[in-house]
């Protein structure tokens, strides 16, 4: 079993920084890739970054340059950040940690908005 514990998301305007922090916990997870993913209303979830065990990473053409992603790990849990800087209002979303090792596996999410 995982568990996903998303924070950090919140109202703010474009331009602004948020971030966000997972706390994912599971047997070995630590070793495996790690990912954010949103979902707008009425789109599909969308992958965001991604960040591998040895740190290297990987983003959406939307956001590189913008985000960032980083994790710590400590055995059976992994902290996975994602620092999102000048926001967009197509930013809106709820933002989602993800482990592709454990597939159905979802957190509740965290709710970012960016409106003026």
């Amino acid at each position: 079993q995982v568990q996903f514990v998303e924070s950090g998301g919140a109202l703010v305007q474009p331009g602004g920084s948020l971030r966000l922090a997972c706390a994912a916990s599971g047997s070995s997870i630590s070793i495996y890739i790690m990912s954010w993913y949103r979902q707008a209303p009425g789109e599909q979830r969308e992958l965001v970054a991604s960040i591998r065990n040895g740190g290297i990473t990987n983003y959406a053409d939307s956001v590189k340059g913008r985000f960032v992603i980083s994790r710590d790990n400590a055995g059976d849990t992994v902290h996975v950040n994602l620092q999102m800087n000048n926001l967009r209002p197509e930013d809106t979303a709820t933002y989602y940690c993800y482990c592709p090792a454990f597939p159905t596996a979802w957190g509740q999410g965290t709710q970012v908005t960016v409106s003026s």
